[in-house]
């Protein structure tokens, strides 16, 4: 195992829920930490740099303040990520453009700015993707395109830097995290559909593929959750059959009755939608 302490690390979101843990815990190893984040501050004694990883300019101006901050760079943690509704049926909204841009090209522009750092230090670059990047659920099409999309993206990259820097992926289900809020508020919570996992273990997963003495590909966070990446690389329909009977025991049970946005699936499964409430 590698040891994170004098290790130099950059997390971005770090102002959210696996990013303020992640930094604490990378600090409380040893670790000097930087984070990235839309607002500035302090977590502990680590800095956060303020900027907006899906510009380029910025996503650039903020990994080097923070590589000077370091001293170099040994560990990039890809964690900054938005989630809510966007059904796959329906034209992409803002929503869903924000999960691109957040969720994939806001990764891509950090990782680009920093591979110079990394390579020179023969560094390690973990993302946080989710389990729905294989094993995608109706109603989040946004989400899941990005998070496969940005699985997509490290793959690329290991062929390309992986002599000299390791690529990872962790694979996350459901956490409790202001991410959910909106699908919540559209009446789509994930609740009875995916499982919450506790965000300890999810970084204690990240923590482990930044310090695995040969870097690992692939990451799942739970032993659940390696079966069910598992079935959905190997067995995909019957993946599809597991999730598809799961929606349709909640569209009978009358969950998704008061979601605008699921409109199409209930009406093809012969139900009415109930009607807002006037005024």
């Amino acid at each position: 195992m590698r040891t994170l302490r004098g290790q130099r690390a950059v997390v971005t979101g770090a102002n959210g829920t696996f990013g303020r843990l992640l930094c604490e815990r990378l600090a409380a190893a040893g670790a000097h930490v930087v984070g990235l984040d839309l607002t500035g501050g302090r977590i502990g004694d680590s800095p956060v740099v303020a900027c907006d990883l899906t510009d380029g300019g910025q996503a650039r101006q903020g990994v080097a303040q923070a590589v000077e901050l370091l001293g170099g760079l040994d560990l990039l943690v890809n964690n900054a990520g938005v989630g809510g509704p966007a059904p796959a049926e329906l034209p992409p909204g803002d929503q869903a453009r924000r999960q691109l841009e957040v969720n994939l090209v806001a990764a891509w522009h950090t990782t680009a700015a920093a591979i110079e750092p990394l390579e020179r230090s023969r560094g390690r670059i973990v993302f946080v993707s989710s389990r729905m990047a294989l094993l995608p659920l109706p109603l989040a099409a946004a989400y899941g395109v990005s998070k496969r999309a940005l699985v997509a993206y490290a793959d690329a990259l290991r062929l390309e830097v992986g002599s000299h820097i390791g690529v990872s992926v962790v694979y996350p289900s459901m956490v409790a995290s202001p991410i959910h809020d909106a699908s919540a508020q559209a009446g789509l919570s994930l609740q009875g559909v995916s499982r919450y996992e506790p965000v300890e273990g999810v970084v204690a997963a990240i923590l482990g593929a930044a310090t695995a003495r040969r870097p690992r590909r692939d990451i799942a966070t739970t032993g659940r959750g390696r079966v069910e990446l598992f079935v959905a690389r190997h067995f995909p329909s019957l993946a599809a059959r597991m999730v598809r009977r799961t929606i349709t025991a909640r569209i009978a049970a009358g969950d998704l009755d008061a979601a605008p946005l699921a409109a199409g699936m209930l009406r093809r499964a012969g139900r009415k939608p109930l009607e807002a409430p006037a005024g």
